[in-house]
């Protein structure tokens, strides 16, 4: 069935603009593939709202986040990779003779693609969140904290994403209170230890949020202890929402096997169930979420594309 703005063909599309995805198309266009790489318009990498990334090796001064990503773009497109911007709505077709990725009006088509679409933030699905989101509940730290300079905020959970936030939010917060539902931080050791040493940050342990509360904005939150079943109303101005990720993918389960999270299955070579697409970075069923990881899985899954690639163009003229 012929779709409406078809354009095409690519030898590989890669779906995706953060770490894994810049990677993946820097190494399939060095490797000489008409390679297209699918931004999204209305979602951004996770990257971009990092504040300091300072375990990225060759960089020991540490670099912001968007600016390394950016450094990536002009990288890949230095060896040809071509880039749009558009939310990808669908795949279809596919392997034969090539699959098609449906998203803002134009259908691209490949025999390869690779899914490099990252994980949002997860929400708490609490009363008040979705009323309060831009309005006193937040997702970034980076995008937000100066609005909250000599203000008291909350940081909801405990791993490497919430207590990197919550220090950097000591920056501008009077008090920055941590709220987690077990008795120990889950983040780094580093990161853990400044966090107990740091005079603006405060610890509500063994607890989750059950409500936030406020009208035109934050001004409080009910926390309940997970132990006792004990609440107590907490003022505060801004609530940090930092539990975990869902993977982007969507548009492309039932098409690939994922998990009951979402996350695309992948093997070692970044190969997913279906014969010529392949997955990296976030959006995986990944055990470490880190950009070093993510660029070390775009540039397997850039590999693998290749070889696949050449194995489809050696059937068809060989």
């Amino acid at each position: 069935m012929s779709m409406p703005g078809k354009q095409g063909p690519y030898d590989v599309i890669i779906i995706g603009g953060g770490p894994a995805g810049f990677t993946a198309g820097l190494y399939a266009a060095r490797a000489g593939l008409a390679a297209l790489l699918v931004e999204g318009a209305a979602t951004v990498s996770q990257i971009t709202v990092t504040d300091v990334i300072e375990n990225y090796p060759g960089i020991p001064e540490g670099i912001n986040g968007f600016e390394l990503v950016e450094r990536f773009r002009r990288q890949a497109s230095s060896f040809g990779l071509e880039i749009t911007r558009s939310d990808v709505k669908g795949l279809f077709g596919g392997p034969s003779p090539a699959w098609s990725v449906e998203g803002g009006g134009a259908v691209w088509e490949a025999p390869a693609v690779i899914i490099a679409t990252g994980a949002s933030w997860r929400k708490l699905g609490v009363p008040g969140e979705e009323a309060l989101t831009g309005r006193g509940v937040s997702y970034c730290a980076t995008c937000d904290a100066p609005f909250y300079r000599h203000r008291e905020v909350v940081v909801v959970g405990g791993g490497n994403a919430a207590v990197q936030e919550a220090l950097f939010l000591t920056n501008f917060a009077s008090r920055v209170t941590i709220v987690h539902r077990r008795d120990r931080l889950r983040a780094s050791e580093v990161l853990r230890r400044r966090a107990l040493q740091n005079p603006r940050i405060a610890f509500a342990w063994d607890s989750v949020i059950d409500e936030i509360r406020g009208r035109e904005g934050v001004e409080g939150v009910l926390i309940r202890n997970v132990k006792t079943n004990e609440t107590r109303e907490m003022k505060t101005d801004g609530v940090f929402v930092f539990v975990g990720l869902e993977p982007n993918t969507a548009f492309c389960r039932g098409v690939v096997a994922t998990t009951p999270e979402g996350a695309v299955i992948v093997d070692r070579a970044m190969r997913t169930s279906a014969a010529g697409v392949f997955a990296c970075g976030d959006c995986t069923d990944t055990p470490l979420r880190q950009v070093i990881t993510a660029c070390g899985d775009g540039a397997q899954a850039a590999y693998s594309a290749q070889l696949y690639v050449e194995a489809v163009k050696g059937e068809t003229y060989g």
